[in-house]
């Protein structure tokens, strides 16, 4: 049993919500993303999704893609990433991580790593302790191959859906994914719009029809007041933008503790 399937399972037991922020890795200080993590968790996180920086997002908002570029600049790339990792794993062994970006970063740190095998993203996210792998634009029917890999390797494969994903789509998410999906509550990228829980609520069953791994809602949850909104009909719910702004120019000492202070908030929410 991975580490993400253990930790919805042990949530369900106890009838609470996963709460999964999302931060860009190197952001916006390039060392402190395993201390922020650390942070996170104290602050009542269960799962962390970690940003990998890419030059082309193309489901990123402003907000989040200001966080990568800045973290580019400051030479943050997929192995530097999967290096934060493994430090986090020094302290602690429990807390699943997963990888969130594009395909290209992948992609091409497997062309620079052909000598040490194949497949060295997974083995590499693998031995540093990463747990899942969100890929935005490796569509399901597109990579089996790499579904395949991370399996090998003991990683989850994760997949968006959104209000527009057919009855076909989600089969084909349902056939490849593990771990947990993640439903995008908008139309649009991340930070964009209002989040519409009505229309959440009234999605999720139809999702659940033909997905049996938990769902996670993100986009558009800003506050405890969306986060609670989502949590009486989601398993999961995802903050990513919001952590963000808030975080983003300030003094490196205040880093951790702003993020701590917000999730705090959004966890006693959720529990009560």
């Amino acid at each position: 049993m991975s580490r993400i399937t253990a930790t919805f399972a042990a949530l369900q037991a106890s009838q609470r919500k996963a709460l999964i922020p999302f931060v860009t890795a190197g952001f916006p200080y390039p060392d402190i993303t395993p201390e922020l993590m650390h942070g996170m968790v104290t602050a009542g996180a269960d799962v962390i999704e970690l940003g990998v920086p890419f030059s082309d997002p193309s489901a990123d908002g402003p907000v989040i893609q200001a966080a990568g570029d800045k973290a580019l600049a400051a030479g943050i790339g997929l192995r530097q990433v999967i290096e934060m990792v493994r430090v986090f794993r020094q302290k602690d062994s429990t807390t699943p991580v997963v990888l969130m970006g594009y395909a290209n970063p992948i992609e091409r740190y497997n062309q620079l790593h052909q000598a040490t095998g194949d497949n060295a993203f997974a083995r590499d996210a693998a031995t540093a302790g990463v747990d899942g792998v969100l890929v935005v634009d490796y569509p399901p029917e597109e990579c089996e191959a790499f579904a395949a890999a991370l399996k090998a390797h003991g990683l989850d494969l994760i997949f968006l859906l959104a209000p527009t994903s057919t009855d076909e789509r989600m089969d084909q998410v349902a056939r490849v994914a593990s771990g947990y999906v993640y439903y995008v509550s908008l139309k649009g990228v991340t930070g964009a719009g209002t989040l519409d829980t009505a229309a959440v609520e009234a999605m999720l069953p139809r999702i659940r029809q033909h997905v049996k791994v938990p769902v996670g809602v993100g986009f558009g949850i800003r506050d405890a007041a969306s986060a609670c909104a989502v949590g009486r009909v989601a398993d999961a719910v995802v903050i990513g933008s919001r952590i963000i702004q808030l975080i983003d120019n300030q003094p490196r000492d205040k880093v951790v503790p702003a993020a701590v202070d917000f999730l705090r908030g959004i966890r006693t929410a959720l529990d009560s």
